[in-house]
């Protein structure tokens, strides 16, 4: 017998990669949570690991939660949506998650959106084609050696070193060229919730450290910002951006993060702390101009992210954003996250969850 929720297609999985001790990875009260919401607005939603996904079977073993602790596998109708929260890079680039991921890219009946993770590298090559978007990213090049670091440093004292494919601040240095000092160059490199200062006459001899940090990984060169900061901690802010029940990029939200004392990032798992986006614009730039540049920041936010769907010839649901305000209070890109963590304020929170669905309805309705 076929249920009410099938004869709708109101059927969403979570996919995630299984796991031989906890049956899947995965921030599992981010799914129970999106779970409830799912059932809340007529959804059947359950987690669904790569292995599990039979793209021939009319039914897939799925997870759902069977207590505050605890899951339980059952079978579930194929899902019409498949909402991808695989957790790491590493398991998106098997070649058998691969191959999953290109079938429902091409399965006639599924929509699967945010299929990648972003590379920081293309992201600000699609920036870049975009008049509109150019302007807010900072000048970014491929770390190819001393010398590419040598040429960036001519053109800005102030530079960030990040690895292409980083996570929540993870490997990412500073590096200051102050040329009234004694050792003049400065890298500063990001541990768990401080960092870490070498110093060093000259380039070449700095060189050694950041190629023991970086020859294993690829990396970006990015001009430095100097952040608007208060009481000398920088802060910047988190936009989450998701489609609406029209199929069209809104602002669901804007946090602001500040950077922890010895921290050379706002993230808070780096020790930076959450803060509240209007209360530090006001105490910088007053009411009037903080009214300003939270405007332009919303309206930035939603051209980035149709520049950044155009530029992945994907379709995408949703996405954070970091954006950075001067002491000028002109704008500034990062980042962009194609799975964002959950937003800690509850207003953010209920509303980024209820627009999950809304566009899981925009979805459905443009097939049928």
């Amino acid at each position: 017998m076929i249920s009410r929720l099938e004869e709708d297609n109101k059927v969403v999985a979570i996919l995630t990669m299984s796991d031989s001790f906890r049956m899947f990875r995965g921030n599992r009260q981010n799914f129970q949570e999106i779970i409830k919401t799912g059932k809340d607005m007529g959804y059947l939603v359950y987690v669904l690991t790569t292995r599990d996904l039979i793209m021939d079977s009319p039914t897939v073993k799925g997870f759902v939660p069977s207590g505050d602790q605890t899951w339980e596998q059952k079978t579930f109708p194929f899902p019409r949506i498949i909402y991808n929260r695989i957790p790491n890079r590493e398991d998106e680039m098997r070649p058998k998650v691969g191959r999953k991921i290109k079938a429902c890219l091409q399965h006639p009946k599924i929509d699967i959106y945010n299929p990648y993770f972003f590379n920081k590298r293309q992201l600000f090559s699609w920036l870049d084609k975009s008049r509109h978007t150019r302007q807010w990213a900072p000048s970014t090049k491929r770390l190819k050696g001393l010398s590419s670091l040598h040429d960036m440093l001519k053109q800005t004292p102030y530079l960030y070193l990040k690895p292409e494919e980083g996570k929540a601040g993870r490997g990412i240095m500073r590096l200051k060229y102050q040329k009234n000092k004694n050792l003049p160059f400065r890298l500063q490199i990001q541990n768990n919730r401080s960092s870490t200062t070498y110093k060093a006459a000259s380039l070449e001899r700095l060189w050694r450290r950041v190629y023991q940090e970086t020859r294993d990984e690829s990396y970006l060169i990015q001009q430095g910002i100097e952040l608007a900061s208060l009481h000398g901690r920088p802060f910047d802010l988190r936009i989450l951006v998701q489609k609406t029940e029209h199929g069209s990029w809104s602002v669901t939200g804007v946090g602001a993060r500040m950077a922890g004392i010895h921290s050379i990032t706002t993230h808070v798992p780096r020790g930076g702390s959450i803060e509240d986006p209007e209360k530090l614009l006001n105490a910088l730039f007053g009411s009037e101009q903080s009214e300003e540049i939270l405007s332009k920041v919303r309206s930035a936010a939603v051209q980035i992210a149709r520049q950044i769907e155009k530029g992945s010839e994907c379709q995408l649901g949703e996405m954070s954003m970091d954006l950075g305000v001067d002491d000028a209070g002109s704008l500034w890109f990062f980042e962009a996250n194609a799975r964002p963590m959950k937003f800690d304020e509850p207003m953010i929170r209920k509303r980024s969850l209820e627009r999950i669905f809304k566009y899981c309805d925009h979805l459905i309705g443009r097939r049928s």
